[in-house]
């Protein structure tokens, strides 16, 4: 049986008519750039996430880069962020003309490394972008506390974990600003391109909606050189809908993260990830080796709420590629999130080599990883075809 790495219509069209409903009001009422959806949006976002502004963008990227604008980080100033992540968030970094410091990432929750973060800060470190990768939160009050002794502001690329927690706390509202990306893989999809960047801070949320159309206030009186970052109105609508569903849409997710990991685990061979060894790159090999690994499951920590953007799994042994190929031939889909780190990346070859330096695991993690299908409306019939084929692989 083939299964789809995503299958975004088996979440949307059961919608179809509410959908259909939200579009025809903003057809009707005409309002398509920021129209009473989009403050609506806004409102909804900031109470789910308990952020106290949210700003509709239009997307996970803009939003990345309106934080650094509204934070007035310039060119030569250096950003701290993960080596093991998506393009925008060192591409938002370089675009205004500012340094992407690289950093090495936990070998477990693939979050950004805290002491590897702390060793690469100099004079011209502004701020930092801890990235919530895959649906979990990096481990915030370390990065927080560093932050604070060095003066450096903090954006939370949450491009993957909206909803997710932190001991408690909302993924997004911990840092100066946090930023979200409706793209329609996300967990809350949209039907395009769509972001979402919040803050608890009263003044840069000002900035910020100024910096959003342009830099203008009131229109065509420009006080900064802003820019076009605008949600359109229909997006907002369409999102709303779903946004209503999301906490069903995260505990489906859960669900089929905890069904993964039970029935895997059943496998020769396979493990789950152990916290204990997050900081210990030896200690966690050891313990591999001391259990004959071949593939290794993602944990979630106690002290984290998952919501499973994605289920990603380490192979071991170079074998990766080999069991790409074996779920491709059984059409079950799968995908690399990331096959080449950032610090590797041709665009960033001119940077200083101080930038690039020492992430070793983050490389590491790129030959390793592969992510599997996990989106909430996954059949049990599906996940078990998933896991027959990974035990296939594993007794050739």
């Amino acid at each position: 049986m083939p299964v789809p790495l995503l299958d975004v219509n088996a979440q949307n069209l059961p919608l179809e008519s509410e959908l259909q409903a939200a579009f025809s009001q903003v057809l009707h009422h005409g309002r398509f750039i920021m129209g009473p959806e989009m403050e609506a949006f806004e409102k909804e976002v900031a109470a789910m996430t308990g952020a106290r502004h949210a700003l509709a963008v239009s997307s996970g990227t803009d939003a990345l880069l309106l934080a650094l604008m509204a934070l007035d980080i310039r060119p030569g100033d250096e950003v701290l962020c993960p080596a093991f992540t998506f393009f925008a968030t060192a591409g938002a970094v370089s675009r205004l003309g500012a340094v992407p410091v690289f950093t090495d990432i936990c070998p477990v929750c693939f979050n950004m490394d805290v002491n590897d973060a702390r060793a690469k800060i100099t004079p011209r470190t502004k701020a930092i972008i801890p990235v919530h990768l895959f649906g979990q939160c990096a481990d915030m009050d370390p990065l927080l506390a560093m932050a604070q002794e060095h003066g450096l502001k903090v954006i939370e690329d949450a491009a993957q974990s909206i909803g997710a927690t932190y001991k408690g706390r909302q993924s997004g509202t911990l840092g100066h600003f946090g930023t979200y990306s409706f793209f329609p893989s996300k967990n809350l999809g949209g039907f395009g391109d769509g972001g979402m960047l919040v803050t608890n801070d009263d003044q840069l949320a000002e900035f910020a909606r100024v910096l959003r159309v342009h830099g203008s206030k009131p229109k065509y009186y420009h006080h900064y050189v802003g820019g076009n970052f605008r949600m359109d109105t229909l997006q907002c609508a369409l999102l709303s809908v779903k946004l209503k569903r999301y906490t069903q849409y995260t505990a489906d997710r859960q669900r089929n993260a905890a069904h993964y990991t039970a029935e895997l685990l059943k496998l020769p061979g396979v493990v789950q990830a152990d916290p204990a060894h997050c900081k210990c790159q030896s200690s966690q090999d050891s313990w591999l080796s001391a259990q004959k690994a071949r593939i290794v499951l993602p944990v979630g920590y106690g002290h984290n709420g998952h919501i499973w953007n994605q289920y990603t799994l380490r192979v071991l042994g170079g074998q990766r590629d080999a069991l790409r190929e074996h779920l491709n031939s059984r059409k079950i889909g799968c995908e690399v999130y990331y096959p080449v780190t950032l610090d590797q990346q041709q665009c960033f070859a001119n940077l200083p080599a101080s930038s690039r330096l020492g992430c070793e695991i983050s490389h590491r993690m790129a030959g390793e990883v592969i992510s599997i299908p996990i989106y909430g409306e996954l059949t049990e019939v599906q996940r078990l075809e998933v896991v027959a084929a990974i035990g296939e692989w594993l007794n050739i």
